[in-house]
This record gives C-alpha cells, sequence and structure tokens, in this order.
C-alpha cells in the first residue's frame, strides 16, 4: 500500500505548493490551502467513516459519531500531521516565499491540522478517493483504534463542536463529596451560559469529561430532531 507521506511526494507542483501555502503569504486567499482544506475536510470524513463502519458492526450511530468526532478533530489531525513533518514543508514553502511568520504558523496546532486537510484535499483532486483511501485510514489508524477501544476526549470533541458554532463552554465543579482520598466530584458544562451537562468521578478531569460526554450526547439529539 502507497503511505500518505508517498502520495504526497507525488504531488504536482502547483497542488503541493497551494497546499503549504498560508492565506497570510499570498495577496489572494484561494491561492492559499484554504480552499484545499475545505474539501479535504470532507474527504477525511467520508474515509474515516468508511472504514469505522466496516471495523465496528455493532456500534450505533452514536458510537461511530463519536469516535470519528475525535478521529477528524483539529487535535488529531494536527498529531498526524505533525507525524508527517508537515511544519517542515509549510517552513520550506515559507522560505521560499520569504515570509516572516513561518515558524509561528508550523508550530500552531489549528495551521498543521488545516494543512493535513488540505493535503489529503489535494491528493484526492489528484488521485481520487480509490487511490487514496486507505493511505488515510492508514495514516490515522492508531487514531481511531485509540478512539474506539480506550478513551476518547470528550472535552476535545465538544470543543471542536463549540468552535465552529462560535460559542463558549465552561466547567465548573459544583460538588465534591467523600473522604479527602476517596473524593467524588461532580462538574458541570454549560455552553454560552446554559447547562448541557453533568458528570461525576474520581479526579476533576474525569468528571469533566462525563460532563462534555453528555453534553454532546444532548446537541446530538437536538441536531436530529424528534421522531430519530
Amino acid at each position: 500500500m502507497t503511505s500518505l507521506a508517498e502520495l504526497a511526494a507525488r504531488l504536482t507542483p502547483e497542488l503541493s505548493r497551494q497546499v503549504f501555502t498560508h492565506s497570510s503569504w499570498v495577496a489572494e486567499r484561494t491561492l492559499s490551502y484554504e480552499r484545499l482544506e475545505f474539501l479535504g475536510d470532507s474527504v477525511l470524513g467520508l474515509c474515516i467513516s468508511t472504514d469505522i463502519c466496516r471495523r465496528y458492526p455493532d456500534y450505533n450511530e452514536g458510537e461511530l459519531a463519536k469516535v470519528r468526532a475525535y478521529v477528524v478533530s483539529r487535535y488529531t489531525c494536527a498529531k498526524v500531521g505533525a507525524a508527517l513533518d508537515l511544519a517542515g514543508r509549510l517552513q520550506e514553502s515559507a522560505e521560499e516565499l520569504e515570509a516572516a511568520n513561518a515558524a509561528s504558523l508550523a508550530s500552531n496546532a489549528n495551521v498543521l491540522a488545516a494543512v493535513l486537510e488540505a493535503l489529503i484535499g489535494a491528493l484526492y483532486l489528484q488521485f481520487g478517493l480509490d487511490a487514496i483511501m486507505d493511505a488515510v485510514i492508514d495514516a490515522f489508524d492508531e487514531h481511531i483504534a485509540y478512539a474506539a477501544s480506550e478513551h476518547v476526549d470528550y472535552k476535545t470533541v465538544l470543543q471542536e463542536h463549540v468552535a465552529k458554532l462560535g460559542q463558549e463552554v465552561t466547567y465548573n465543579v459544583v460538588a465534591a463529596e467523600g473522604p479527602p482520598h476517596a473524593r467524588t466530584f461532580t462538574s458541570a458544562v454549560s455552553l454560552d451560559g446554559e447547562l448541557l451537562g453533568r458528570g461525576s468521578g474520581k479526579t476533576k478531569k474525569v468528571s469533566q469529561q462525563e460532563a462534555a460526554k453528555e453534553a454532546l450526547d444532548v446537541l446530538r439529539e437536538r441536531r436530529q430532531g424528534p421522531g430519530r
């Protein structure tokens, strides 16, 4: 199987240049990676959705949605982008364009995630879905397995969701019960002041994860509406 890195090395110079060009480095935003990022986001979602539906036939819609949300999140895309050394490629491109802010942009997780999505979009345009799907899935394989069998970072997934809506998420510890050596914490999570979830756990972090999980369930039910 051809890897994502190997496919990236075969990109046309024009597509490669666009993948590794930040919008602040060019006069026209259409010359940057933004359009390819838009396309790559959809291609990545399709690849991951296809894989997890095949890989986990017993998962219901909600379970599949949570795995996909973690895998395609900015957090995960940035990690895959780092593994592919996209930051180095971005800095090389910046040097060619004599961009002054290359180092700070290349170290930005959101930028790295965007470049990874742009790369996937460019590979789709050049090679087609069938030629790149296995490579995309392979690049995310460990993250798929982690999300499905170990732990889903519900706080990250929730943050990704609310960022798209322009909302603010806040967490508060509302209760701490039991002796110091066996405390149980309860946290509440709110979106723009509206309480959406509560969760409990042996640590504050665990209670916040449980609260975020409940909030995601509420938001999913709202999107689905009645009768689903």
